[in-house]
């Protein structure tokens, strides 16, 4: 760090403060550049930042697509901090806090650090940027502001999750990355990136660079003919990795939980070991032909941890004692693909958790770990497991499109919902940081949420098979007359809470809640920050 940089003391009033000026940074609620919307800036902010000769010489792994990116960058980041390097990590979007989006050797950036750097970071640019070169919006400004604190601190290793596409992401501005990756692709935000999965891949394969090797995962036809030619031009090694053989873990489990992050740990494998080797550290990379991991890559693996993808997380308001009583199901999904991921993935935790099992506990520190519940006592056993939905999506998306896949992937595995809770997100699209809460006075625009929920309806009353739902039991005031039979719509997302929790203290607990959470990391985001 700079000299001077770390001289003060700040109080939380002044991170408050910084994060108000932030989010005077926020121009739309759109997350990236359409078009490019003069991307060349960035080059420019670079210069005003001194950052170019760092930047050089940084050596980065950049990883883009539409699911599992930064699962991947997670992966990627353990294994390589795991072998003795000094690693930064830069993902989006942050679920509580922004300084989530930067990690320091796995560990979120201090309070302390985060103003040095952002205050540096906005009084250069405030001083040079003009009419013709103004301040860049939000996400740019975080991915310079990555540039600055990685270079700063002096990381071994940079990874950089792209945030949205690839050709026009701020992250797009490294030149010469030592190896990309693209994750799975899918269908998301097609108003941006277009709506055909070539167009898709073409915007991802924005990335790529000549002369750095890059690795993808299995890919539907149309966007593996898309990736190969965008590498062939630039005369990059495009490889295609399988999913990882559990074997290879050793009788070990996944930090992340899900069956798709098998493919998104190998991808990180590949990344890793390419980066190894091309910096100088073959002796410490995977071997295919060896036949087993490293230790180091395989406690990577198993120790990598990621909120708000296929988190579990009880809810210990109500009694300490018994926190199994209400559970929380996290994920993020909000793409037709992920959909179906999540769905799966839910259906089999909850089938664990009947089984006396919580595969992945979050304990009193924040951190993941995996581990056994005691088995449940003759009244525990005599429980009666209910599941809810609790969703909210953007209104860019169509919530047919990732309600449907939802429906029919749970109903295939003999899981039904009880009920369907909609919300609009307590979070606000202007305000970044944990004090940018919406107001809980006042009318609230609910038209979206209703409008979700008639979708809910309409699907749950064309499926066969679904309409033999348990019954409701007692309907509550909270909901205001804005209840079905399998939905209902809350006006905030704490009266929602509320509603959850009392429902499990006036049954006499004679219910276990399981509560999915799912449609957006914003909902997940806000979800986590009233229950934890």
């Amino acid at each position: 760090m700079e000299e001077g940089m770390g001289a003060l003391k700040y109080s939380r009033t002044a991170y408050e403060e910084a994060l108000d000026v932030l989010s005077s940074l926020i121009v739309s609620r759109r997350r990236c550049d359409k078009s490019g919307d003069r991307f060349e800036l960035l080059f420019e902010y670079v210069k005003m930042l001194d950052l170019e000769e760092s930047m050089s010489k940084m050596k980065v792994i950049h990883v883009a697509g539409t699911k599992g990116k930064g699962s991947t960058c997670t992966f990627t980041e353990s294994i390589l901090r795991k072998c003795g390097f000094h690693t930064g990590l830069f993902t989006s979007p942050h679920l509580i806090d922004v300084r989530e989006r930067f990690r320091l050797d796995g560990i979120d950036i201090s309070e302390e650090k985060f103003l040095a750097y952002f205050w540096w970071c906005y009084n250069r640019l405030k001083e040079k940027t003009s009419e013709d070169v103004p301040m860049p919006h939000l996400f740019r400004f975080l991915a310079l502001l990555a540039f600055k604190i990685f270079a700063d601190e002096q990381v071994d290793v940079a990874i950089l999750e792209v945030g949205l596409g690839g050709t026009f992401d701020a992250t797009n501005v490294v030149q010469a990355p030592i190896v990309c990756g693209i994750a799975s692709l899918g269908y998301d935000h097609t108003e941006l990136l277009g709506n055909t999965l070539g167009a898709i891949a073409s915007e991802k394969a924005g990335i790529f660079k000549r002369g750095a090797p890059a690795f993808t995962v299995c890919q539907p036809d149309e966007a593996m003919h898309v990736l190969r030619d965008k590498a062939s031009q630039l005369d990059v090694q495009l490889t295609v990795v399988p999913s990882l053989d559990p074997e290879l873990l050793q009788g070990h489990k996944l930090g992340l939980e899900g069956e798709h992050q098998y493919l998104n740990a190998r991808l990180a494998i590949a990344l890793s070991s390419t980066w190894l080797h091309r910096t100088g550290h073959s002796n410490l990379s995977y071997k295919e032909q060896s036949g087993s991991l490293p230790e180091q890559f395989i406690e990577g693996l198993t120790t990598a941890s990621f909120e708000g993808r296929a988190q579990i997380v009880p809810d210990r308001y109500n009694d300490i004692e018994s926190p199994e009583d209400l559970v929380f199901y996290l994920d993020g999904a909000h793409s037709p693909e992920s959909m179906v991921v999540c769905s799966s993935w839910f259906c089999a935790a909850i089938k664990h958790n009947q089984e006396g099992i919580l595969d992945h506990q979050l304990d009193d520190t924040g951190t993941s770990s995996n581990k056994l519940l005691q088995g449940y006592d003759n009244d525990e056993a005599r429980k009666k497991s209910v599941q809810v939905l609790l969703f909210n999506c953007m209104s860019v998306r169509d919530p047919q499109l990732l309600l449907q896949p939802l429906i029919k992937t749970c109903t295939n595995n003999g899981v039904h919902f009880k009920k369907a809770v909609f919300v609009p997100n307590t979070s606000l699209f202007n305000k970044v940081g944990t004090h940018g809460l919406a107001e809980a006075n006042g009318e609230v625009d609910l038209s979206w949420q209703f409008h979700v929920r008639r979708v809910w309806e309409n699907i749950i009353q064309s499926e066969k098979g679904i309409g033999a739902m348990v019954e409701e039991e007692s309907e509550k005031p909270e909901v205001s007359g804005k209840s079905c039979e399998n939905s209902a719509v809350f006006s905030s997302l704490p009266m929602a809470i509320k509603w959850l929790r009392d429902s499990v203290l006036q049954q006499n607990r004679s219910i276990r809640l399981q509560v999915l959470v799912t449609g957006s990391l914003h909902l997940v985001g806000d979800v986590l920050k009233l229950i934890k």
